[in-house]
């Protein structure tokens, strides 16, 4: 089973869309729980999570802990990772579910980007972003798909600047698998 955790913050805009790609994860049995890892919203994310049936557990302060506290909330032996407002491509389940039945415990996985969610920039600038993002597989945004057990043997994530940056280099490209899936993230504004 696999628990799914998304970081929040102010996230009511950007939420349903994340939550709706996890849907044929949840039908098809692969999806157990998902975790908001709330920072202290003062928008409607608690209440889009809990139409969703999310557990919402909000801790203020750094992204570190909150995650931490997350994975000790989770009923899954593994752990996705994904960053409110992000989208996974509609075939994910049928990547996603081999790599858990085949992959070691020691082993991750990250998908593979795809242009930002913006109205804003030529098609080229898109593909050039793509590219650079795909040679550079230890950038963070990616989602992370990990087990409970190595996520735990590394430390998790740590009270830091950079804390997903940090984990990706701890994991390292070595045990770190890309996926087809793409994930589309949202364009920072």
């Amino acid at each position: 089973m696999l628990s799914v955790i998304v970081p929040t913050h102010e996230s009511e805009r950007i939420l349903v869309r994340t939550l709706a790609c996890l849907v044929p994860g949840a039908t098809a049995g692969l999806v157990g729980d998902v975790i908001l890892a709330d920072g202290g919203s003062t928008d409607e994310t608690a209440q889009i999570g809990d139409v969703a049936g999310c557990r919402f557990l909000e801790m203020p302060g750094s992204l570190g802990p909150r995650l931490g506290a997350a994975v000790d909330a989770a009923k899954g032996q593994w752990l996705l990772f994904i960053q409110a407002g992000a989208v996974l491509d509609s075939g994910w389940v049928a990547e996603v579910q081999p790599f858990i039945d085949r992959a070691p415990v020691e082993m991750a996985a990250i998908f593979t980007p795809a242009a930002p969610l913006s109205a804003q920039g030529s098609v080229l600038q898109a593909i050039l972003a793509l590219l650079r993002a795909r040679r550079t597989s230890l950038s963070p945004g990616r989602g992370l798909l990990i087990s409970k057990s190595l996520y735990r043997a590394l430390g998790g994530y740590r009270d830091c600047a950079g804390t997903e940056a940090d984990l990706l280099r701890r994991i390292g490209k070595r045990r770190l698998a890309i996926l087809r899936t793409s994930i589309v993230v949202p364009a920072l504004s």
